[in-house]
């Protein structure tokens, strides 16, 4: 419970715990010393003059009014977390067949055009988001055979289930 009075020297308004009544303390507005009244016992305290409440009942969060609802739906919601995927060690355990495909951008250029991505997503098209596992890009380096010279070259390695 806590005494609320106003100080004697600024008139602001204070509450404190009950426990504190008797003590001497500093008003925080003015800086004057003041004493903490006692609380009067079962009897409401004139105006202006001190007086026990409960604090829970004169807060703020208590006065507000709150309109909660739960939605109802229909079917059931679908989930907003994705299960995570199986790790390998765990699918190599559980004996599930994983490949592996290497597109390398070299082999996707025909007559001067490059077809790199067209045939990465014929391939992810083909083999479904369901069994993909992971997807790695690649740099690596082969010699030209016309020219014989290292070619730095790029790109993925794909893992799935199949």
């Amino acid at each position: 419970m806590d005494v609320i009075f106003n100080c004697s020297h600024c008139d602001q308004e204070l509450s404190v715990d009950a426990a504190g009544a008797g003590s001497e303390i500093e008003c925080p507005s003015c800086g004057g010393r003041i004493v903490i009244p006692a609380p009067p016992e079962g009897a409401p305290a004139p105006a202006g003059g001190s007086r026990v409440i409960d604090a829970m009942s004169t807060s703020a969060a208590r006065k507000e009014e709150k309109h909660f609802s739960v939605p109802v739906h229909d079917k059931p919601a679908e989930s907003l977390i994705a299960k995570p995927l199986v790790p390998l060690e765990v699918a190599a355990k559980e004996a599930i067949k994983l490949r592996v495909k290497t597109i390398r951008h070299s082999d996707c250029i025909e007559v001067g055009r490059d077809h790199f991505d067209e045939v990465i997503t014929k391939f992810l098209d083909k083999i479904g988001e369901t069994h993909l596992v992971s997807i790695t890009p690649i740099a690596y380096s082969h010699q030209d055979l016309a020219s014989r010279e290292w070619v730095t070259d790029y790109g993925i390695m794909i893992l799935y289930r199949g």
